[in-house]
């Protein structure tokens, strides 16, 4: 599934977000040589983005320059990796902090609304499961809603930086993260949609106006996400019968 563009994103923001995804996603490997020109023909840019994205890309370590014009795809080690997941839980619970002090009342009640709308595919979802019918289109509708809501905290945040450091040290990208949910969830339905009942509290936490206690809830939930994603799946079933 194609991730829907950002009407802000500038053609480097785009450029950094399509190598870094090619990255972690396998497509471009550890020590693989890559070049502005290269890169710039493959993504249909001029040069003048993609030389921003590489140096964005440098600094967060996933690359690493051996020439002039010339880098090479970094070995991001077990260590890097566990240093990245920490700081993105920290970003995430910081973001449902500030949530907590500035969310709007009409963006609270949209809020629950798309969680409603998580609870219908949830039900559909579970008779599906139990009449032995496929249920992998409704998974992905369960995960486009959740983004949503995602994304909706983030807006309630107000804060910019912290939405853009986020976007740069997530342990997965979208992509690879909605790949590795569905594989889990197809697993073990039962343990991973429950999961999606915490949605509710971190609401109630807003509402309340307790930045202390969304934190720490945000930081829950996404702990717990990153250790199930980062976790080889027991057994897996078919995605449709």
């Amino acid at each position: 599934m194609t991730a829907v563009e950002d009407p802000r994103e500038t053609l480097a923001d785009r450029a950094y977000r399509s190598v870094r995804e090619a990255i972690t996603g396998g497509a471009l490997a550890p020590n693989e040589k890559i070049t502005e020109r290269g890169l710039a023909e493959r993504l249909s840019m001029s040069p003048t983005p993609v030389r921003e994205a590489i140096r964005r890309l440098e600094q967060d370590g996933m690359i690493k320059r051996t020439g002039p014009r010339t880098v090479v795809v970094a070995e991001i080690g077990t260590a890097a990796v566990e240093d990245l997941a920490e700081v993105e839980v920290a970003l995430r619970g910081l973001i449902a902090r500030f949530a907590a002090k500035h969310a709007t009342p009409a963006q609270l009640d949209h809020l629950d609304a798309v969680l409603d709308e998580a609870d219908d595919l949830l039900i559909v979802i579970k008779q599906r499961d139990a009449e032995n019918r496929p249920i992998e289109k409704h998974l992905n509708g369960l995960l486009d809603v959740m983004q949503r809501f995602n994304d909706a905290v983030a807006a309630c945040a107000g804060n910019a930086v912290l939405v853009r450091l986020l976007d740069q040290t997530r342990v997965f990208t979208r992509a690879e993260r909605r790949s590795r949910t569905l594989e889990r969830v197809l697993a073990n339905h039962q343990r991973n949609l429950e999961r999606y009942a915490s949605h509710r509290a971190l609401v109630r936490a807003l509402r309340a106006g307790d930045p202390v206690a969304a934190e720490q809830l945000a930081i829950d939930d996404v702990q717990a996400g990153l250790d199930d994603l980062r976790r080889e799946p027991r057994s897996t079933q078919p995605a449709e019968r």
